[in-house]
Parts: C-alpha cells; sequence; structure tokens
C-alpha cells in the first residue's frame, strides 16, 4: 500500500468481494490505500476490474460464489491479520472514517478501549444523491472486527457478522454508491430476488398471494412516508417504489420454485 501504517496501530486488512465491479473500483481502492493489505476475492470478472485491482497492489484470489455469507467469510478468512475492514467494490471510505478507524484501533492496541469490532455508518448514493433521509442515511454495519472473535454466517443474501465481545459504533461513514444506472440497479435487483427466493425456499418459507398484493402499497408508504424519503426528492420516490418491489418480486420468485420443486402440486393462496 501507498501509505505506512500510523505507529502503535494493528496491521489492517481491507477485504472485499467483487464480480464486474470496475465501476468506482479506482475511488475504493484509493481510499483504502492506508491499510497493510487489500485482499480481493473475485468470481469471475470479465470487466477490468481483475487488472484494476493488480494495479492497485491487491492481493486477488478466485472463489465460485455460492451465496454473500459464504463468499465473505471466505474473504476474511484469508486476510493475514486479525483486525479486518471488509468494504464492499462500491463502497467509498471517506477520509473522516478512515482518521476514526486509526484513531479507535490504536486505543484498543494501547488496550484504552476493549472492543472486538466496530459497526461502521454506511450511507447510500443514488441516481447521484446523497440519501440523506430514510433509513439509509448512516446505516451501521459490524465492517471493522477482530476476525479472532468471529466471522460472516452463511446467509446468501443479507449476511451478518456473528462476533463474540464488546462491539463499538463509529460516527464517520462510508458512501454506497451501488448503482451507476437504473439498468445496472436492476440487474442487481434480479440477482438479489433470486437470491433472497432461494433462502427463503430453504427455509421452507411460504408466501401467499394476498401478502405479495399487499406487501408493495404498505412497503411504499413505510419507506416514502414514515422513512421520509420524499425529503430526499425525485432519488427518494424512485428509491421508495423500488423498494417496495423488492419483496414482492422475491416472493414471487419464491412462488415459481415451490411450483417447480413440485409441479403436480396446486399453492394454496
Amino acid at each position: 500500500m501507498s501509505e505506512l501504517p500510523l505507529p502503535g496501530l494493528p496491521p489492517v486488512s481491507a477485504v472485499m468481494i467483487t464480480f464486474n465491479s470496475a465501476r468506482i473500483l479506482p475511488a475504493v481502492l484509493r481510499a483504502l490505500s492506508w491499510c497493510d493489505e487489500i485482499v480481493v476475492v473475485d468470481s469471475g470478472s470479465t470487466d477490468q476490474t481483475l487488472p484494476l485491482a493488480q494495479q492497485f497492489g491487491c492481493r486477488v484470489l478466485h472463489r465460485d460464489f455460492d451465496g454473500f455469507g459464504l463468499q465473505k467469510g471466505f474473504a476474511v478468512s484469508q486476510a493475514r491479520n486479525s483486525w479486518v475492514l471488509v468494504v464492499d467494490a462500491d463502497e467509498v471510505v471517506s477520509d473522516e472514517l478512515r482518521s476514526e478507524i486509526q484513531l479507535r484501533l490504536a486505543e484498543v492496541e494501547a488496550g484504552q478501549r476493549d472492543f472486538h469490532g466496530f459497526e461502521v455508518p454506511i450511507s447510500l448514493v443514488f441516481l447521484d444523491r446523497l440519501m440523506r433521509f430514510g433509513g439509509e442515511y448512516k446505516m451501521p454495519h459490524l465492517r471493522l472486527f477482530d476476525k479472532r472473535f468471529g466471522n460472516y454466517n452463511t446467509a446468501r443474501v443479507h449476511e451478518d457478522v456473528v462476533l463474540t465481545g464488546p462491539v463499538g459504533k463509529l460516527t464517520h461513514h462510508m458512501l454506497h454508491d451501488s448503482y451507476g444506472s437504473l439498468h445496472e440497479y436492476f440487474e442487481k435487483f434480479n440477482r438479489y430476488t433470486t437470491a433472497g427466493a432461494r433462502d427463503l425456499l430453504s427455509r421452507n418459507k411460504r408466501g401467499s398471494i394476498a401478502q405479495i398484493i399487499f406487501r408493495l402499497p404498505i412497503t411504499f408508504v413505510k419507506e416514502y412516508v414514515i422513512k421520509r424519503n420524499f425529503l430526499n426528492g425525485y432519488p427518494g420516490f424512485i428509491w421508495s417504489l423500488f423498494s417496495a418491489m423488492y419483496p414482492v418480486v422475491k416472493y414471487a420468485k419464491l412462488r415459481e420454485l415451490r411450483r417447480r420443486r413440485a409441479p403436480k402440486a396446486a399453492l394454496p393462496d
């Protein structure tokens, strides 16, 4: 990496998984230059992801994708250092967050704090706008932790870190610039709803037609009005609409999967 760690700071491994993630990868990697190493686990990119990762000196590994929890858990296990910072390939660590991480870890190393992990606030950038209102602003996620005390669970989507010991909270955020276009949004939307439906099927979940129909308006009102996404302007409306569509499509795909598993059995409404 181009920057040397601060004195008294434990070495930190930045960890990420990638698949055709070249869009803002240079900005993501530049913001991690202070880390001792960057581990990239790729699942078969065909764009410039791998050349860019190599250009920035990342340690690149390949693993076929079989779910976000397993993929991220493998990536964490490959880190050479105990402290890992898990970053998605579309998340940029702000300068303020970098300084805060270094300060808190130096305190842990000096014995001034006793934390095994830290929740990192993550804020969504959608349609070129920072979503300052709603549930996507500074949402805390456990992304910085000592892997000797935990790792990711095996969930296909919406994976979480299972960690033993005290967890602190950071105040500065990462910027999650996840969608370069609506076309890219729906590519991810399709992958995530399919993975979510498969996860529901594995847990023998069911979704009635009535639940599917009424879920959309209820979720839209919750996102747009109750969570105040209307204050985010046009991007807030589109985000609320798409967020309401997500569970509808996921449960519709679940019903489709169940029909394929038992094609002769009619599903109850």
